[in-house]
C-alpha cells in the first residue's frame, strides 16, 4: 500500500471515531428525553389526552345555535357519514355568532382538535377542566356554512399542527 492510501485511511478512521464520539455525547446529554411527559405537572391539574383520534373513535353531540331549523340533524348526519359517533342532536339555548363552538374536557382534547379541522380552524374552543367524559359538544353558529371536505380537513390538520394541552392541564403521560 502506498503512503497516500494509508494516510487517507487514517484520516477517514479519525473522522468516523470523532463522529461516534459526538453521537454518544449528544445522546448522554439529551435534556429532551422526557419531552411531552407529564413530569412536573402541578398537583391537581388534569391530564389532557392529546392523542389525535381517528374519526370512528370520536364521540360528539351536535347542537344548533342558530335559528335555522333542522341544522343539527343535517350536520349530525354529515358527521355520521364520516364515521363519527353522534350521540345526540338538539338545539342550543342561546345563539352563537361564530362558525361553531367546541366544548370538551381533558379526555376530548385530541378529538376536539380533529373536529376543529372540519371547521377549518374557525371553531371556538371551550375547555372545561372538570368535564369527565370524552364527548365533544359541537355547537353550530350563525356563520356556519358547511363541513370541510376530506382534502380540506387534511390540510387544516397540517396547518393546526399537533394537539396541545390546554392551559391549566398537562399532557397525559405516554407509555413507551
Amino acid at each position: 500500500m502506498s503512503f497516500a492510501r494509508v494516510r487517507a485511511l487514517v484520516i477517514v478512521g479519525m473522522l468516523a471515531v470523532t463522529a461516534l464520539v459526538f453521537v454518544v455525547v449528544a445522546m448522554v446529554r439529551d435534556t429532551q428525553s422526557n419531552a411531552g411527559a407529564a413530569e412536573g405537572c402541578p398537583e391537581g391539574w388534569p391530564h389532557a389526552d392529546v392523542t389525535l383520534r381517528d374519526h370512528k373513535d370520536v364521540k360528539i353531540r351536535v347542537f344548533n345555535g342558530t335559528d335555522r331549523p333542522g341544522l343539527a340533524a343535517s350536520v349530525g348526519d354529515d358527521f355520521r357519514n364520516r364515521d363519527f359517533q353522534v350521540e345526540k342532536e338538539g338545539n342550543e339555548k342561546k345563539q352563537i355568532d361564530g362558525v361553531a363552538v367546541l366544548r370538551y374536557g381533558p379526555k376530548g382534547v385530541g378529538s376536539a382538535h380533529l373536529l376543529r379541522a372540519y371547521f377549518l380552524g374557525a371553531a371556538a374552543l371551550e375547555y372545561k377542566a372538570d368535564r369527565p367524559d370524552d364527548i365533544v359538544d359541537v355547537v353550530l353558529g350563525n356563520n356556519f356554512q358547511q363541513l370541510a371536505t376530506t382534502t380540506e380537513v387534511n390540510q387544516s390538520i397540517g396547518d393546526l399542527g399537533a394537539p396541545v394541552a390546554p392551559p391549566g392541564s398537562c399532557p397525559m403521560p405516554v407509555d413507551n
